[in-house]
């Protein structure tokens, strides 16, 4: 009760301040707990450093966690919406209020004074907040904990800080250019409120998974909302992956395939079989996620109630987040995925992939449905698209049957008659499909410089083309920033 007593004083603390300079001086703005004030409690109360720490996880979960009212502020998976929507590869099917409408007629992706960028950028520089004041009261960046309990708290802290500025960096700068200004930069020393190089946020960004994967060697969470050192090696794997970094990315997805979770069994899949890969946290796949539980209150507001018509929420009362249809059209017929998506008056929703076990049209109002943030298949695609791309074409379909197995019943023959860049482009389309509505083809999409053209089931833009880099395909810099942040600008943002 103590624990979730200071967590909760941290994130009301956090609910009404920006990433200005001034959110980040301690001088300027006293509601927000600093380091030091961490520092002269924790003796008296270790628990508080600890209790910021978690409060890092509940923010991701939280409703409401930045606006205070807007119901598709939920934080991660919030943005997972946004992004699937961005990509084309979710549409936005049917439109009853209206929540995703700016997003789906891609308004909010350029014109920066739409409230989903400021969401955006004030969910992920709280974050970033956060984790600064816990690794500042653990030593410091360049700080070297000693104990088992000082390492897991250094760890976990550095690895949410890029986990936070690798969300930014990917969704406000249009394409990877290390030279290129696009952030602010905090680390809880060095304070640049004007924009600094990509690389400069990269190298933090890597710095810090690389050391948190270190620290987190040996530790055993007790939960999967708890970042450990595979969750690390995820992530980092990503980043490399986003920097054109190939080699390095394969490294690290092949670490997370080797530390032993299992692929996404055929059961459960899609529904009729077992049908739980994508509602619950004990499936042995997911790397990362969420228990969702009565006790924590979530209804209506939440990834959920969004996506899920067996949901009392949004997608059962006509706000519709389908597949696709051009990618559905290239799912094969036999490839039990293409289960995961509905006919009839669910039109290639994901009733099979995502849904409350008792599928009850509006049914579930307490939701007790679980959060997936990170599973395994993310790295068997990761793996093979980095070794494909570094000429490494056996080790690449080597793994892609290996995870395609259970899935597509010719997966050796299909996948063993590509090459080049037509194998380039499978693990691509493969990636889409596996990863539908988990908030990862976004990054995929630019990883793959792709060009997106929209199926026809979409309210919005319906069969319209747009490339990876172009000023829709990322989000803008926000009004509440440019107006208090005196070292950044309209004309310049």
């Amino acid at each position: 009760m103590k624990r979730n007593l200071i967590y909760s004083i941290l994130l009301t603390s956090l609910a009404f301040v920006g990433c200005s300079e001034e959110f980040l001086d301690p001088q300027r703005n006293t509601s927000v707990l600093t380091a030091e004030d961490l520092s002269g409690f924790s003796d008296i109360n270790p628990a508080l450093v600890e209790g910021t720490l978690e409060g890092i996880g509940s923010f991701m979960i939280q409703d409401f966690g930045v606006t205070g009212s807007r119901h598709y502020d939920f934080g991660q998976k919030g943005v997972d919406i946004w992004t699937d929507i961005v990509s084309g590869d979710m549409a936005l099917s049917g439109s009853a209020y209206g929540w995703y409408n700016n997003t789906a007629n891609l308004v909010s992706t350029v014109d920066f004074t739409r409230e989903e960028n400021n969401i955006i950028w004030e969910y992920y520089y709280k974050i970033v907040n956060l984790a600064n004041t816990v690794i500042q009261t653990t030593g410091g960046n360049a700080g070297q904990p000693e104990t088992a309990a000082a390492r897991k708290i250094m760890g976990q802290a550095k690895a949410s800080r890029a986990y936070a500025y690798y969300y930014l960096a990917q969704l406000f700068q249009n394409s990877y250019d290390p030279a290129q200004p696009i952030l602010p930069y905090y680390d809880g020393e060095l304070t640049e409120t004007a924009k600094v190089p990509a690389s400069q946020i990269y190298a933090l960004v890597v710095s810090d998974l690389t050391e948190a994967v270190e620290l987190l060697d040996g530790y055993a969470r007790p939960d999967k909302s708890k970042i450990d050192k595979t969750v690390a090696q995820g992530l980092l794997a990503y980043v490399h992956a986003g920097m054109g970094n190939f080699a390095e990315a394969k490294v690290m997805a092949d670490a997370v395939i080797a530390s032993g979770y299992p692929v996404t069994t055929a059961g459960e899949l899609a529904y009729p079989g077992a049908g739980s890969g994508f509602n619950n946290v004990n499936t042995p796949s997911w790397v990362w996620g969420f228990d969702l539980t009565e006790e924590l209150g979530h209804q209506l507001i939440d990834w959920w109630g969004q996506m899920d018509p067996f949901t009392y929420s949004y997608a059962w009362a006509g706000d519709h987040k389908s597949i696709d249809d051009g990618l559905y059209a290239q799912i094969a017929a036999d490839d039990i995925r293409k289960t995961q998506f509905g006919t009839g008056t669910a039109a290639l929703q994901a009733i099979g992939k995502f849904f409350d076990p008792n599928r009850v049209i509006g049914g579930q109002y307490i939701i007790t449905t679980d959060l997936v943030f990170m599973r395994v298949e993310e790295f068997y695609l990761l793996s093979a698209e980095s070794a494909a791309r570094t000429g490494n074409e056996a080790a690449a379909k080597a793994t892609m049957i290996e995870m395609l197995d259970n899935r597509m019943p010719n997966a050796a023959s299909t996948v063993n008659a590509l090459s080049g860049t037509a194998l380039q482009e499978f693990i691509y389309l493969q990636t889409r499909v596996e990863l539908w509505g988990e908030g990862k083809t976004y990054f995929a999409m630019k990883r793959n410089q792709a060009t997106v053209t929209r199926g026809t089931n979409h309210v919005y833009r319906a069969g319209e083309t747009f490339v990876w880099d172009s000023d829709e395909m990322s989000f803008q810099i926000p009004e509440s920033e440019i107006n208090n942040n005196p070292s950044i600008s309209e004309q310049n943002n």
